[in-house]
């Protein structure tokens, strides 16, 4: 597995003319495209020394698995909110020239029972093919794109995503130099749309959080039963690294920061004790209270406890007392897959 991503900054932060955006002919150009149940991203990048260096970026809140539990299919609402999303994602690709690239789909495509129709529907309007990944697939690329975070020194560690319909977590060992040998990985069906949809989004009391965090707890423990994790944390063995909206949520909250910047994100350490004064305070709050906040925002001010209550379930089944906060995962997994591929290539032909 590819050891490193780099993020080289992009200059000014400027709108450059269209006839500017397309790369020169001939350099590769990739592209990832992530469609979860909540957010629609994309990634486009060139390969450099070290990784890669980000050309182009897309996100945005689409909510496609708004729903999906209870009727068990995307709504007409939520599809067109995503085919909009994915048209800016196609007509950026096709500006970069992307040589390239992977566009996958997770938790909500894989419930749907109207998914069939909804990929193809998406190829008529975009072009863009998407792929429903797995959930162990899911998991190994989030490792990929998060890996240069993990601390060489401490043998074992345990990585988790959560996200919009599901939750992924892996057990893994460090190996000498670094590489993972993943001993298992989990998902479970807890992510921060379904679970807001479940117990709310507004106005969250002491109880039904509690409720929350048992219930993720519940589903987490036949993990910790089968493999004895919390053994290894006892002898201080094991690290934690969480990558999603959430843990970054929960550190720019923290950090107190007048807005969302990566550089202050990426990287950085949480105690727990820090998590939870964070946790907390956004139980405290109400819907409008948390929108009120600079990282949260109207967008997702419904759906930051129930990441809190995902992320405090794990930490309290797996008390390590310290996590470190990835921005980064699944879509820069995917970027250095397909460069290791490209490279690999070359060197066979």
């Amino acid at each position: 597995m590819t050891a490193g991503a780099r993020y080289l900054r992009r200059g000014p932060r400027h709108r450059p003319p269209l006839d500017s955006l397309r790369e020169s002919p001939g350099e590769p150009v990739y592209a990832a495209l992530d469609l979860g149940t909540n957010n629609c991203r994309l990634l486009v990048a060139r390969p450099a020394a070290g990784g890669f260096r980000i050309i182009d970026a897309f996100s945005r809140i689409v909510r496609l698995g708004e729903g999906v539990v209870a009727s068990g299919a995307l709504s007409e609402a939520a599809i067109e909110r995503t085919v909009d999303a994915l048209r800016v994602c196609a007509r950026k690709m096709r500006l970069r020239g992307v040589t390239r690239g992977r566009n996958v789909a997770t938790e909500a495509c894989r419930r749907a029972a109207n998914c069939a129709e909804f990929l193809a529907r998406v190829q008529r309007d975009t072009g863009i093919a998407l792929e429903i990944i797995s959930t162990h697939e899911e998991a190994q690329l989030a490792l990929a794109g998060c890996l240069p975070l993990l601390d060489g020194d401490e043998p074992h560690a345990l990585v988790f995503d959560i996200g919009g319909g599901s939750t992924e977590l892996i057990w893994l060992t460090l190996a000498p130099g670094g590489c993972p040998e993943i001993h298992d990985t989990l998902s479970i069906p807890c992510g921060v749309v379904n679970f807001a949809e479940r117990y709310g989004g507004d106005r969250i009391d002491e109880a039904v959080y509690e409720a929350m965090v048992a219930d993720v707890a519940a589903r987490l423990a036949p993990f910790e039963a089968a493999h004895g994790i919390g053994c290894k944390i006892a002898s201080g063995l094991v690290q934690m690294l969480g990558t999603s909206g959430t843990v970054t949520t929960i550190a720019g909250v923290h950090k107190k920061l007048p807005r969302y910047d990566r550089a202050l994100i990426d990287g950085c350490h949480l105690t727990f004790a820090e998590i939870e004064a964070a946790n907390r305070h956004l139980v405290a709050l109400d819907y409008q209270g948390r929108a009120a906040l600079a990282c949260i925002g109207p967008d997702r001010a419904d759906l930051v406890v129930a990441g809190s209550a995902i992320l405090e379930a794990i930490c309290r089944t797996w008390p390590t007392g310290r996590l470190r906060v990835a921005d980064r995962g699944l879509r820069e997994g995917i970027l250095l897959n397909l460069m290791r591929d490209a490279a690999q290539t070359r060197v066979a032909g």
